[in-house]
C-alpha cells in the first residue's frame, strides 16, 4: 500500500525578521509545498515593517512562550528542518539541541564576520563543545563568516553560503523604468538607507558632504539618507546635518523603497560596522552605483570596482570625499553603465536560489 509523504514542516527560530527573509521563505514554500512556522522577536521600532500576508508561513511572537513552551511547540510541528539565528537566544538552543538529538537538520545563521578578536577566539574554542550537539550545518552569508564557521569546528561540507537574498523582483522590474528616465536626464543624487545606528556612519557621510558641498567641490549633487533611528535627531541636527543639500527623511516601508531609489543616482554605504547589508543588494538591483566602505561585506558579491562602484576606507572622511568626488566627476553615460553592471550582479542571487539550495543541502526527506 503507497503511503502520502507529507508536506515538509519547516521551523523557523529567528531574532529580527526583514521583508528579504519573508521572500526567501515564501520561495521555499513556492519549491517546496513547506508549511512554515515562524517564532521571531518582536518587531524592532527602528524598522516598523509591515509584512502582510504569507500563505504557507505562521508567525509566532517569541515573547509569548518560555523556552520550556517553545521546545513543547517544536516538538508539535515536528519539523523536518530547524533554521535558527546564532546562539544569542537560550530557547532556541535548546530546541535546536533536542531536534539535532533527534536527528533532524538544525542550520545556524551567520552573518558575523570574522575579525580575530579575543571575545571570537574563546567562542571558537566554547563552540567546540556544544556546536556539533546543536547545529548540524552554518548557512553563513559571506567569505568572512565561512572563515568563522570553519574555526567553530564546522565541517566544510556543511557550511553554506548565500544566508541574505533580497526580495529582488521589486527592485528588478522598477529598475526597467528608472533607467529608461536615468538616461533622458540622470539624477544626480546620492542616497543612503540604513538605521540611524552609530555603526552605519551618516554622521560622518554628513560631515564629508556637506564639506564638499561648501568647498564648491559637489556640483549640483545632493545627498537624501533614508531611516530611523536611536541618533536619528542627533544627526539631523548636527551642523552638516542641517545642510540645505542635505535631506533626511526618515523610515519608509519596503513597499516604497524602489520608488524612492528610483529618483537617486548613486548609492553610499559608509558602514564603520556592517557584516553583510542586504541594502547592498538591493540597490544593486535598481541600478545604482555602489559606494561602499571596505566594512560591508557584501561588497565581496556585489561591487566590482571600477565597473559598478568604489571602495573607501572605513571610517576614513577624506577617503570617503575621495569616492564621492570620483562619482561627482564621471559622466552621466558612464554612470549609466556602471548601473547597468550593479543591475546584473544584483541580480545574480534570488530567494529562489536560496530556496533551491535550502532544498538541496537541508529539507532531505
Amino acid at each position: 500500500m503507497d503511503t502520502v509523504q507529507r508536506e515538509p514542516r519547516v521551523l523557523v527560530l529567528y531574532t529580527e525578521i526583514a521583508p528579504y527573509v519573508l521572500a526567501c521563505l515564501d520561495a521555499l514554500v513556492a519549491r517546496t509545498g513547506a508549511c512554515i512556522e515562524l517564532v521571531r522577536w518582536p518587531t524592532n521600532a527602528e524598522a516598523p515593517f509591515d509584512f502582510g500576508a504569507h500563505p504557507g508561513i505562521t508567525l509566532h511572537d517569541r515573547s509569548t512562550f518560555t523556552d520550556a513552551a517553545l521546545l513543547e511547540f517544536a516538538q508539535r510541528v515536528d519539523p523536518d528542518l530547524v533554521i535558527a539565528s546564532g546562539w544569542v537566544d537560550k530557547g532556541y538552543l535548546r530546541v535546536c539541541r533536542a531536534m539535532r538529538g533527534k536527528g533532524i537538520p538544525t542550520s545556524m545563521n551567520l552573518d558575523t564576520a570574522w575579525r580575530g578578536d579575543a571575545r571570537q577566539w574563546l567562542s571558537t574554542l566554547l563552540a567546540r563543545f556544544w556546536m556539533p550537539r546543536t547545529y548540524s550545518h552554518i548557512w553563513a552569508t559571506g567569505s568572512r563568516q565561512v572563515a568563522y564557521a570553519r574555526r567553530l569546528g564546522s565541517d566544510v561540507g556543511h557550511i553554506l553560503t548565500g544566508l541574505y537574498a533580497a526580495d529582488v523582483m521589486p527592485f528588478i522590474s522598477a529598475f526597467r523604468e528608472a533607467r529608461r528616465s536615468r538616461a533622458e536626464r540622470y539624477p544626480h543624487r546620492f542616497i543612503h538607507v540604513a538605521r540611524y545606528i552609530p555603526t552605519k556612519g551618516q554622521q560622518l557621510l554628513c560631515d564629508a558632504f556637506a564639506e564638499l558641498c561648501d568647498q564648491g567641490r559637489a556640483g549640483d549633487w545632493e545627498l537624501h539618507l533614508v531611516g530611523t533611528g536611536e541618533q536619528y535627531d542627533q544627526v539631523r541636527n548636527s551642523p552638516s546635518g542641517r545642510h540645505p543639500r542635505i535631506v533626511h527623511r526618515g523610515f519608509v516601508q519596503a513597499n516604497d523603497v524602489p520608488q524612492v531609489l528610483a529618483e537617486a543616482g548613486v548609492s553610499v554605504l559608509p558602514s564603520l560596522y556592517e557584516p553583510w547589508g542586504v541594502v547592498v543588494q538591493e540597490h544593486a538591483c535598481m541600478g545604482l552605483p555602489l559606494l561602499l566602505s571596505d566594512a560591508v561585506g557584501a561588497g565581496e558579491r556585489f561591487l566590482q570596482v571600477p565597473a559598478n562602484g568604489d571602495l573607501h576606507k572605513a571610517g576614513d572622511k577624506a577617503d570617503l570625499q575621495r569616492s564621492l568626488l570620483k562619482v561627482i566627476g564621471t559622466s552621466d553615460a558612464d554612470l549609466l553603465r556602471m548601473g547597468d553592471r550593479s543591475a546584473e550582479l544584483g541580480a545574480s542571487w534570488t530567494p529562489e536560489l536560496w530556496a533551491a539550495m535550502a532544498e538541496q543541502h537541508l529539507l532531505k526527506r
